[in-house]
């Protein structure tokens, strides 16, 4: 056995999305929260896609072979969750581009007169 053989896709997957989750419930800046939250997506979909992952099967492409088939489903749903987070991920800084030139502040603040510090 290896050192390092405990740690899989699963675990890894787990620790990002707590990594992500820890970053957004204590930054303060508009733009460390929108990448906690692309930290969390991506330990989310990390987690899937090693989860639906089994030795010795193949993918359904080509042709008939005496291997087992791995289930194209979760996959294209993994792909299809990525690209909407990274359509979320753009909207979000495009937002907080806006919301800097409007206000002039890059953190969230309920106060809208307070001039802007990037802490």
């Amino acid at each position: 056995m290896k050192p390092l053989d405990f740690i899989t896709g699963e675990i890894v997957g787990i620790l990002l999305f707590f990594i992500g989750l820890y970053g957004l419930m204590t930054k303060k800046t508009i733009v460390k929260t929108i990448m906690s939250m692309s930290i969390m997506e991506s330990g989310i979909f990390l987690f899937y896609i090693t989860i639906n992952y089994t030795v010795g099967s193949v993918p359904p492409i080509g042709q008939a072979q005496e291997a087992a088939f791995v289930d194209p489903v979760p996959s294209a749903l993994m792909i299809t969750a990525i690209v909407i987070g990274i359509g979320v991920t753009a909207i979000g800084l495009t937002m907080f581009m806006h919301y800097k030139q409007k206000h002039g502040i890059t953190h969230w603040s309920r106060n809208r007169d307070q001039t802007g510090s990037d802490h």
